[in-house]
């Protein structure tokens, strides 16, 4: 578990199913995204495979529904997903419903995943994905101090649309440079 200024970022359960399957199956929050919208079949895997995920060993990924301290209710997910257990990288992802947009908790929890990602698990570089037309996304990967690395044009097919990917990164130095430039 961890913990933010207004957050719980905590394991996934199955009690989480109802919550996980109102954004999963929402159209508006996987336009961009290659999977979705969810059946509950497809929430109910997802859920599944992370609790086994969660349980493997070595772990490889890490996925936590997002909580608001005042809720108790997950309002998204966030994960980092190691390559291997040697990897020296890992990617983030997040998904958030409709209620969260807006409320800086996509940023507040993806910065948790970071620095949980540098300062846990030792790694050197942390990269994302996101469609260059989701503004929501483009933010948060931003403000979590990433730099755009480059495009991938035409590289993510979405529900019959190809579409492009913009790859973003931060380094394990840069993390360290953005946190001071933070504090002060």
């Amino acid at each position: 578990m961890i913990e933010t200024e207004r957050l719980i970022l905590r394991e996934l359960d199955e009690e989480d199913f109802s919550a996980v399957h109102a954004y999963g199956s929402d159209p508006e929050v996987v336009e961009y995204l290659p999977w979705g919208p969810n059946t509950a079949q497809v929430t109910q895997d997802f859920i599944e495979r992370n609790l086994e995920r969660a349980a493997a060993e070595p772990r490889l990924e890490f996925v936590f529904a997002v909580v608001p301290k005042e809720t108790d209710e997950p309002v998204g997910s966030v994960g980092i997903y190691l390559p291997s257990a040697d990897a020296h990288l890992a990617m983030l992802g997040y998904a958030y419903g409709k209620p969260a947009w807006g409320k800086g908790y996509a940023t507040e929890a993806a910065l948790a995943m970071v620095a949980m990602g540098f300062d846990m698990l030792g790694l050197k570089r942390i990269w994302a994905s996101c469609d260059p037309d989701n503004t929501g996304s483009v933010g948060v990967l931003r403000k979590c101090g990433m730099t755009l690395e480059g495009q991938l044009r035409r590289e993510q097919n979405i529900r019959g649309a190809l579409r492009d990917s913009m790859i973003w990164g931060i380094l394990e130095l840069e993390w360290r440079t953005f946190l001071e430039r933070s504090n002060r």
